[in-house]
């Protein structure tokens, strides 16, 4: 027997036992330090929004303390595709039982969409920032003016048909910000206010994605889909226009649109119907290769609802205050018959299309020159200033004082800036829509604010101005001024104190 072995084996020191319970403690420790570490050093922008943080930072993303669903959306260019577009927000918040909110008048190019056609347009969250931030802009620079300012909403809004809230007013309430913000200025640029504002539009544009029951940001523009109401069988069925397969290869995209009933996609029963704020994009559309770009609502014969309002936004005249000097300047200061001339020469497209401009201007006028219709009186609204004429059609027209007479409205003419105290004083945008104290509360504060400019409505008494003209109307092809000034006259605002050409 081997004492020794023995003993070593009897004395060898054991080796002990690890329990298993210790090893995984010690890992889900380090685990947590690298976890709290990690996170510690992500940006507070990219961390999840926890309904306790929206509660505070956004009461009404904790509960619908306002009792209201909202629509936002983003609107692009100049006046009259911005008002194309509100009758566009008008159906869909009408379609989804949603109140509307108001926005201002932009301005002109402030916010550009991009092309439709070519699926080379500004993403909906981007429109959605540039809109607000714009927005914001003109309130600080005391240029606001509410589309409701200028067109008037009564028999929309007065049918209760659809709702409608201030821009300013929802900023107010869902921001969490006083009223008085409606006057702060640009030295306010760097105060906490402005940073709510900032954050607040982040939200709300969709940079924070969609927010459960509170905000459902849609990301669909016109690349991808079609809007459609009531049409059978066709909600998800491809639209019959789609991007050449050159156009794809060259841009490097593979967009598939799609028809896409409004209803059914945001209604009852979807994840965006659960939301307080529906924001849109763009909603500009227009007719294209037999389809439309981003709406196809035009009728609605099983919804009498939606149906009549259809019928009621195909025109949305301007406030009577603008309605009224319109017609007073065509029957006061011109009186007489008059031609109209809508000459769109330096904007875009149109500075390369003078000659075809001119040319239904010139065969006009002959045709009334045979007549024996002179002096002929004509009414010129155009883009190009009075000093350039020289050279041109216009400067022909100017010189030969025996044959026209020449009528042109000017920012600074009294009946000009006299209408626009008339609109800062009638405050239309703050008689229709919801919470009537806060509306009432941003038309004082505003009457208080100094140095509040004068809104620019040049463009709408020329539109009026030529929609009472009884010797026919002459516009520039394309321009959507011109296709304002068409609808106008086919609903005869001046049919009251109409007059013919003899």
């Amino acid at each position: 027997m081997d004492v020794a072995n023995l003993n070593g084996a009897r004395w060898k020191k054991k080796t002990p036992h690890r329990s298993p319970f210790l090893s995984i403690s010690l890992l889900a420790v380090l685990f947590f330090l690298f976890f709290f570490l990690a996170y510690k050093n992500i940006p507070k922008s990219l961390h999840p929004i926890s309904s306790t943080t929206l509660t505070v930072r956004f009461p009404q993303c904790g509960v619908r303390a306002l009792g209201e669903r909202f629509l936002w959306y983003a609107p692009h260019s100049g006046f009259s595709n911005q008002v194309s577009e509100f009758k566009n927000a008008v159906l869909m918040a009408g379609i989804l039982n949603r109140t509307l909110i108001v926005p201002p008048i932009l301005d002109h190019h402030a916010v550009a969409l991009g092309s439709c056609p070519k699926f080379r347009v500004l993403g909906p969250n981007e429109i959605r920032v540039s809109v607000w931030d714009h927005a914001i802009d003109l309130i600080r620079s005391r240029r606001y003016v509410s589309m409701a300012d200028i067109i008037d909403l009564s028999l929309v809004v007065s049918t209760s048909v659809v709702r409608t809230i201030d821009f300013r007013v929802f900023v107010s309430l869902w921001c969490g910000v006083s009223i008085n913000f409606v006057c702060f200025n640009e030295s306010d640029s760097k105060s906490s206010l402005f940073d709510s504002l900032k954050q607040c539009g982040s939200l709300l544009s969709g940079l924070d994605g969609n927010i459960n029951k509170c905000l459902y940001a849609l990301q669909e523009d016109c690349r991808t889909t079609v809007w459609t109401y009531q049409q059978n069988n066709e909600d998800g069925v491809l639209d019959s226009f789609q991007p050449d397969e050159q156009l794809q290869k060259k841009k490097k995209f593979s967009y598939v649109r799609r028809r896409r009933d409004v209803y059914k996609t945001l209604g009852p029963g979807s994840e965006a119907e659960l939301a307080t704020v529906l924001a849109f994009g763009s909603l500009f559309t227009a007719p294209y290769k037999g389809s439309e770009l981003y709406i196809d609502i035009n009728e609605a014969p099983r919804d009498k609802r939606v149906q009549s309002l259809i019928e009621k936004i195909e025109y949305l005249p301007f406030v009577p205050e603008i309605r009224s000097a319109g017609k007073e300047y065509a029957f006061e200061i011109i009186k007489a018959p008059f031609l109209c001339a809508q000459l769109r020469l330096l904007d875009g497209q149109f500075k390369n299309h003078w000659k075809a401009t001119f040319l239904e201007l010139k065969q006009k006028v002959e045709f009334l020159r045979k007549k024996g219709l002179l002096p002929i009186h004509m009414f010129v609204m155009t883009d190009l200033p009075r000093g350039n004429w020289t050279g041109s059609y216009l400067g022909d027209l100017a010189r030969d004082f025996n044959s026209f007479k020449l009528y042109v409205l000017r920012e600074e003419d009294e009946l000009v800036t006299q209408t626009a105290k008339k609109l800062m004083a009638a405050g239309h945008s703050m008689k229709f829509g919801s919470f009537p104290k806060s509306l009432d509360r941003v038309s004082k504060m505003e009457n208080h604010c100094s140095s509040q400019m004068l809104a620019d409505i040049l463009l709408y008494l020329e539109e009026t101005v030529c929609s009472c003209a009884s010797l026919g109307f002459v516009g520039t092809a394309g321009s959507t001024i011109a296709e304002s000034i068409e609808l106008m006259r086919k609903f005869g605002i001046c049919s009251s104190q109409s007059q013919t050409a003899s």
